[in-house]
This record gives C-alpha cells, structure tokens and sequence, in this order.
C-alpha cells in the first residue's frame, strides 16, 4: 500500500474545483501524517472520539470533516475545531451547532445530509424535510451555523445506474433549493457526494466534494 501513489492517482482522477476528504477514521494517526506530509489537508472521521483523540496528535493545520451521524450530546468536542459537519440531519441538531459554536467564538459551516439511498439504514432528511426546514425560516436566526451546501451517500450497490439516479437526484435538489432559498448566498455551492468505490460517478454527477477513504489508506 503506498499512500503517495494512490493519493496522486485519485488527484489526478479528480478535477478542479472539487475537494478531496480523506476518509481517516480507523487509521492510525501514523499514516494520516504520511497523508498530510504528500499534501493532503483534509481529512474526515465518522466517530468523535476517535476525532479529538487524532485531533491532539496531529498538525493544527489540518481541516477535520465530521462526516458520520452526530449526536446532538458530542458536539461540544469538536465545537472548538471541526472544518465542516457533513451529516446535519436535523433542525434539532443545527441548533445545538450553533449554539456551541457561539460559545467558541466561531462559525460552523455545515451541509444538510439528504436521503437519497434505498437502505432504511442510512440517516438523512427526505426531500420534504429539506424543504420544510429551509421554508421555516428559524435556520435563518443561528448566527453561528452557515448552511453551505448537501450531502448524501448513495445505496450500497454494484448497480452503477441506481447510484448514478440517486446522485442525480440530489443534484436536482441542490439546484431546486439553492434557487428557492440561497439564491442570493455564494457559499451555498457544495455538493458532497461519492465514495471510494463511486466518486467518479458522484462527479460525473456534479460533486463538488468526494469522501474516499480506502482507494488511499487501503482496506482496514
């Protein structure tokens, strides 16, 4: 496994404009660090407290991404220095964000984790959801949260036409809210989409962000 070689081959798979989010969790601190030192500066974990424990070890430079389901209780850990919150799944858990994150004095971006998946299992609001939070207009009043943009995993599938559809789909959303509700908010422009296994089709699709974590570090 070389983690130069790969990473320098998925740079090259990838285009402009859009981020690459090391998928770390469950490696060791080690071999972030040899991520880091070919380059890499963003890196995503799934669990909190695996999160703060590399966060101490490793350079402050680096850009953490929570990127698994986050309960409403472990916020305040990662308050203090979290990049980006890619699964906020709910207007309840918006509101503690920014709730901890006024008490450390900063802005928490985050993106809005949609259901595009055929498996119960995975998290994330419906469409209708979406369109009801954002039509509420209580989101509006969190100073220190900045909704930035969707995220959604695709069904655990080799069926490349159902994970295309459901990219697709989330896609469209993104377009149909940025027009209803961010039209006139620049930031709102990420699209986090694709895994090591389908971020090509994520950004033939229009990810503007992919999460791959074992075309670089290997199988855990």
């Amino acid at each position: 496994m070389n983690i130069k070689t790969n990473l320098q081959q998925i740079e090259e798979s990838i285009p402009g404009g859009v981020s690459l989010i090391a998928v770390s969790k469950t490696h060791p601190p080690e071999l972030i660090l040899e991520a880091y030192q070919h380059g890499q500066r963003q890196f995503g974990e799934n669990k909190v407290q695996e999160l703060t424990a590399k966060v101490d070890v490793l350079p402050g430079d680096i850009e953490w991404h929570m990127i698994g389901h986050l309960q409403s209780n472990k916020v305040k850990y990662i308050a203090p220095f979290v990049s980006l919150i890619h699964g906020v799944d709910s207007y309840k858990l918006l509101k503690v964000i920014d709730k901890e994150a006024k008490k450390n004095h900063r802005i928490i971006k985050c993106l809005l984790q949609i259901h595009i998946a055929k498996e119960s299992t995975k998290f994330g609001l419906s469409d209708d959801e979406l369109h009801e939070l954002l039509k509420s207009n209580e989101w509006k009043k969190l100073s220190n949260v900045q909704i930035i943009g969707l995220m959604g995993m695709a069904t655990f599938t080799d069926n490349q036409c159902v994970i295309r559809t459901e990219f697709k789909s989330l896609k469209q959303l993104f377009e149909e809210v940025k027009d209803l509700y961010f039209q006139n908010d620049s930031g709102f422009r990420e699209i986090s989409m694709g895994m090591s296994d389908d971020y090509q089709i994520a950004i033939e699709e229009g990810s503007t962000m992919v999460r791959v974590g074992s075309a670089i570090f290997g199988e855990r």
